[in-house]
């Protein structure tokens, strides 16, 4: 189903009838049981059914029971899809798109029309979506409530980051990232942006978490090519009950990796596991 609706939102018009998306809908869904509502997030210059196509969750929506979109940035002058995230990535020379108006309104309108578990939307994304799900972190904490990012990175000056309740993130990067540096984090068109440790450390001042960045004893396989359970996990001590923010770093993984079979069940899992505490 499409979206056919003009939503209004605080301080901008949002129409969704402008860029119409389609919902997924599991055979198992009864609008008597509110489902949980996932967004995928597609990065610079990709679309919503290349990024379903890496990812691969409409067959898990169908055996795990969720809501599923997949929607389109809007394009900028280059004529690439983009999402208006932070002042890196990817604002370019647009910077007038209310991205996290849309992806609200896309929210109220698919929990118009169907059953949301208002404590179980959630988004992830790839690259510039990964960047998007951290501003959507950010300005909209009441509402989501977990978000992954693969390759993404939140704002570089934390002041512009204020979200008014804990969020649960999942930072996923891997450490040969040639895009958007692993370590150091870098700038893009000369605008600056965290490394991963970095994004994870803001989102657990963030989140109220009292301690650091602890090494988990459990690796995982999330890379196809490369060989065994290559990446390591890290999880904040110390954050809200319910809450948690985590690193999992693929050693040796690219801007692009390889995603093993494993990966969008354990992202799903990790989704799963954080509704609105």
């Amino acid at each position: 189903s499409s979206a056919d609706t003009t939503a209004i939102t605080t301080g901008s018009t949002v129409s969704l009838a402008d860029r119409p998306f389609d919902v997924f809908v599991p055979s198992t869904y009864d609008s008597s049981t509110p489902m949980p509502l996932v967004v995928l997030l597609h990065g610079y210059g990709a679309t919503g059914a290349i990024q379903e196509a890496y990812f691969g969750l409409q067959p898990l929506a169908e055996q795990r029971g969720f809501l599923y979109v997949h929607p389109d940035g809007t394009k900028d002058p280059l004529g690439n899809q983009f999402w208006n995230a932070t002042d890196a990535c990817c604002q370019r020379l647009t910077e007038d798109v209310d991205d996290v108006g849309y992806l609200m309104a896309l929210v109220d309108d698919v929990s118009s029309r169907y059953s949301v578990d208002p404590d179980r939307i959630w988004f992830l994304g790839h690259s510039n979506g990964g960047f998007m799900s951290h501003r959507l972190a950010c300005d909209r904490a009441d509402r989501v409530a977990a978000i992954v990012s693969l390759a993404g990175a939140t704002w570089l000056d934390e002041s512009k980051c204020a979200p008014s309740e804990p969020v649960s993130v999942l930072q996923i990067h891997g450490t040969e990232d040639q895009t958007i540096d692993y370590d150091d984090g870098g700038a893009l068109f000369f605008r600056g942006y965290p490394g991963a440790e970095t994004t994870v450390s803001s989102w657990a001042r963030k989140d109220a978490c009292t301690g650091g960045l602890v090494p988990v004893d459990e690796t995982l396989d999330l890379e196809v090519s490369l060989e065994g359970a290559e990446s390591s996990v890290t999880r904040t001590s110390g954050c809200p009950v319910g809450v948690d923010v985590e690193l999992w770093t693929i050693v040796g993984g690219a801007h692009i990796p390889g995603l093993s079979p494993t990966f969008t069940p354990m992202v799903v899992d990790w989704l799963f596991a954080h509704p609105k505490p």
